[in-house]
């Protein structure tokens, strides 16, 4: 057994069973405990991680570093749409950035660890919004709704979290908890 297998994140049951934001509606609780549990496998899988690994492209796909940034900027655009506006030319430049491979290992996780503290306050913020306003999204303005780009936030998240504990495993050469 290793070291991270014995985390007392393992022991704990997952957010949505520990009784946490019960204040919020369903949908918002929901999509919050998704990036609870987010940010718990990314600080398990990923605390660790060295420069190379961080930046490893395993079989060419896409690197760990690549993966936490589009989390990150991909909450704060999803939330800029939910807020109701669209993105600016900052956002879009950092768009373009995420799969650079430079990053310094501190710097992609404080930039995570940012992103998904203002991610929460700026889903309380939305708590009493009607979750069927209408929404626009990107350059085409696509339409949706609070709800569904809420929704969208806890699984655009969690896809990319899986992506990046198996790539941490691939990058490890081994299945590290299993």
């Amino acid at each position: 057994m290793t070291e991270m297998s014995r985390s007392p994140i393992t022991q704990m049951p997952e957010p949505w069973l520990r009784g946490t934001n019960e204040s919020l509606p369903p949908v918002l609780r929901s999509v919050l405990h998704a990036l609870e549990l987010a940010k718990e496998d990314i600080d398990r899988w990923c605390g660790d991680l060295t420069f190379e690994e961080l930046n490893a492209r395993p079989f060419g796909i896409e690197p760990v570093s690549f993966h936490l940034l589009h989390m990150a900027r991909s909450l704060d655009r999803l939330l800029t749409y939910a807020e109701g506006s669209q993105l600016s030319s900052v956002q879009e430049a950092a768009l373009e950035s995420e799969l650079a491979s430079d990053y310094a290992r501190e710097d992609v996780l404080a930039e995570w660890n940012a992103a998904f503290k203002a991610a929460g306050r700026r889903l309380h913020a939305s708590a009493a919004r009607d979750l069927n306003e209408p929404r626009s999204v990107g350059k085409k303005h696509l339409q949706t709704t609070l709800g569904g780009l809420i929704i969208h936030i806890g699984d655009h998240v969690q896809r990319h979290v899986g992506q990046v504990v198996t790539t941490v495993k691939v990058v490890k050469g081994s299945q590290i908890g299993s």
